[in-house]
């Protein structure tokens, strides 16, 4: 689905650049692009007249890259490759490579440029050390901190020029850099590994940290123990930072699936939903910054690089930045304070109201003289943050990945169209929204032209669509990307019976299949997106032990997998419940009746309701107890070694009315002969210095002892 979007402003594309990380300078004019062979060289003011480049030689893709962030050192950024960081200078539309900073022994994670003194460059690597660059005298660093865990990220504070917090794992170490000797706070963040962290712009003691554990959380150094926020997700966050407006908070999400919109903006006051969300690009952002803002607007400009190396711009109006406002509706007050400066008529009217508060129709009139300034106020309201805005945040907010479908928005006529292509047919609708919408007032869906279906096909459509919204603003939730989502399924039904009819003309008509699901986050056990990094459970495996042994398990001989011995299993317990639940089918499908769809994830007769578990990817075998025990046997006399081959006479005569386990068996077994040293021959052998002779004679007679004939030979080649 493709969405035209205003906040959008620019895109370009560079395919064949591979760059890993990008930086905007201080100016806001220039970005630069980190590839491999080259750094691309973007002018933001003219991004489409062509791109200069810088070539490098070097094997190791750069990690990091940051322009000066100072006006005076602007023409200067800094790369970071393997255990080097290189400092260019870009001037005049070329670039050169300066000097060179060597003294980390690991991979350099990260580097940050000072915020009050240009000179000063901070670098953070997996060796234990944060070292602090002065690029005047790059012999070496003045400072060393060392730390006992490397350091992904580092950043200095943007209040206190002598602090700076790195992240190790999942811990935040706060220093001085007048006390390089020790850390002077530790914080206990994260259960897992920090991916971003980020001062607060107006707060000394305030930083915000990005984690693998699914969340983003707010500190307050002084406070160590206790963080002071938390922004749950449902799935890892690569980046979080505040923006330079208000209240705001830029994230980038690790999606699940590539569809998935990743870029949010928040509102830290307010976590329970984003108040936009950035639509266009194709995979994961990599890198975002903010562009300086120009003299003259109160626009800001958010530049972003994905994984699907395009460059884009998005446009910050002053309508979207007052969504991050601590309060949103500062513009109230103002509205209270000019009601005094209401035209004289307003004035006498008010004061013969007050005349009248003697009589007895008081009450009326005290209501009357309250009420137009109320209902001012719900308009001023309104005109702020009113309907078309939340309309607006749910076109912002929609997933643009569904299939075969265009959709075209605007919010400020509070209606959309929407154009679905499938098969041989057409379908154009447009969605209206009421003022209500959606506190229990549902949107009206109308047929325009080109529209191909039949009449029949409409009316099932309208029924299904209205039922979808009803259900929706009842709870006062959005229904758009529902309702999308079951137009989409429910039209590929009616075309696939229509195929079934055509081709059969004398077979019985199926029933309509009930519409796919709409893509929510799963609930079933196993089926949490918590889950998308545990491993789908091994059925077998083996092990070798130090003792010359080998361990290794199988499941059991009856139980198959019921999918095609090709197709391979879930990658995660997530995955597993997505199979069957039919949400995504990253298996392939097949279609046994037409209009019947159908996933490689179970028995044909399996329920949809049917619990989902890890046993449930595999059926099992009934078999006969004459040939349960014939299979077991054979299997026991392939896998035992000659020496284990028995068994008890209890056991063969009880083993055909018993029933056949389902667990699989662990099997121990003895490959000492395979490896090249030998245990008992560890224990016989002698060393005596004094007597090579005999230390060779009796370590001969050891080696025949336990049937090394072959080291027999090398022990007398030493007499």
């Amino acid at each position: 689905m493709a969405a035209r979007w205003s906040s959008e402003n620019v895109v370009v594309e560079f395919r064949d650049s591979q760059a890993t990380a990008m930086s905007v300078d201080c100016v806001g004019q220039y970005a630069v692009l980190s590839g491999r062979r080259f750094l691309y060289i973007v002018n933001l003011d003219a991004p489409f007249e062509g791109h200069r480049k810088i070539s490098r030689q070097s094997k190791w893709d750069i990690g990091a890259v940051q322009w000066n962030p100072h006006d005076s050192f602007a023409h200067y950024f800094a790369a970071s490759s393997n255990q080097r960081v290189d400092l260019y200078k870009w001037k005049d539309g070329s670039g050169e490579v300066g000097t060179t900073l060597q003294g980390h022994t690991r991979v350099i994670s990260d580097l940050d440029w000072a915020v009050f003194e240009p000179d000063l460059l901070v670098t953070s690597s997996v060796d234990t050390y944060i070292y602090i660059w002065d690029i005047k005298d790059t012999r070496k660093p003045t400072v060393a901190l060392s730390a006992v865990a490397g350091a992904s990220q580092v950043k200095w504070n943007k209040k206190n020029a002598n602090c700076l917090a790195t992240s190790h794992d999942g811990d935040v170490r706060i220093w001085d850099k007048r006390k390089p000797s020790t850390a002077v706070e530790y914080l206990a963040a994260h259960l897992s590994k920090i991916h971003g962290l980020d001062w607060h712009p107006d707060s000394e003691h305030i930083l915000a940290t990005s984690s693998q554990d699914n969340s983003v959380k707010f500190w307050d150094y002084r406070q160590p123990r206790k963080y002071l926020n938390i922004l749950p997700c449902q799935v890892p966050v690569w980046k979080a930072r505040y923006t330079p407006f208000s209240n705001g908070l830029v994230t980038v999400m690790v999606p699940q699936l590539r569809r998935e919109n990743s870029l949010l903006l928040w509102n830290v006051f307010d976590l329970n939903t984003p108040v936009h969300t950035f639509v266009g690009h194709d995979d994961v952002v990599l890198e975002f910054q903010w562009r300086k803002q120009k003299e003259g607007s109160k626009d800001y400009q958010l530049v972003t690089w994905s994984r699907d190396q395009t460059l884009r711009m998005w446009r910050v109006d002053s309508q979207m930045q007052r969504l991050c406002a601590n309060d949103i509706l500062d513009g109230v007050d103002e509205f209270i304070e000019s009601i005094a400066l209401l035209p004289e008529p307003e004035k006498i009217l008010h004061t013969q109201d007050t005349d009248h508060q003697h009589n007895s129709s008081h009450g009326e009139e005290e209501v009357l003289k309250e009420d137009p300034p109320s209902s001012l106020l719900e308009e001023k309201k309104s005109e702020q943050l009113g309907l078309p805005q939340t309309l607006q945040q749910e076109f912002s907010l929609i997933n643009v990945q569904i299939r075969n479908v265009n959709v075209e928005m605007d919010a400020a006529d509070r209606s959309c169209t929407v154009s679905v292509h499938c098969g041989g047919h057409r379908v154009k609708m447009l969605v209206t929204f009421p003022a209500q919408y959606p506190n229990h007032a549902a949107p009206s869906f109308q047929f325009i032209s080109p529209t191909t279906i039949t009449s029949t096909m409409k009316a099932k459509l309208l029924k299904i669509l209205k039922d979808t919204s009803l259900q929706k603003v009842k709870r006062n939730q959005s229904c758009l990307e529902p309702c999308l989502r079951q137009l989409v399924s429910c039209l590929e039904s009616f075309v696939n019976q229509e195929d079934s009819a055509s081709s059969n003309p004398f077979a019985l008509p199926n029933s309509v299949t009930p519409p796919l699901p709409t893509f929510a986050r799963v609930t079933t056990a196993y089926g949490s997106y918590q889950d998308a990094n545990i491993p789908f459970p091994r059925t077998s495996g083996a092990r070798f032990c130090g003792a010359g042994y080998l361990v290794y398990f199988t499941r059991p001989m009856t139980m198959h997998r019921a999918v095609s011995p090709t197709e391979p299993t879930p990658r995660s317990l997530s995955a597993l419940s997505a199979y069957h639940t039919g949400l995504i089918a990253p298996m392939k499908i097949r279609t046994e009746a037409p209009g019947n769809l159908r996933l490689y994830s179970g028995s044909p007769t399996r329920s949809e309701k049917e619990q989902v578990s890890i046993s449930s990817f595999y059926y099992k075998e009934r078999m006969s107890p004459r040939s349960a025990r014939r299979r077991w046997s054979i299997q026991a006399i392939n896998d035992f070694p000659k020496s284990r081959r028995w068994k008890s006479k209890r056991e063969g005569s009880d083993s055909g009315n018993r029933p056949i386990k389902a667990a699989g068996k662990v099997i121990i077994q003895d490959i000492a002969c395979l490896l090249p040293v030998h245990k008992s021959l560890g224990e016989l052998y002698i060393l005596n210095v004094n007597d090579i002779q005999e230390t060779c004679q009796k370590n001969a007679a050891s080696a025949l002892l336990v049937g090394r004939k072959d080291l027999v030979q090398e022990q007398y080649f030493c007499l």
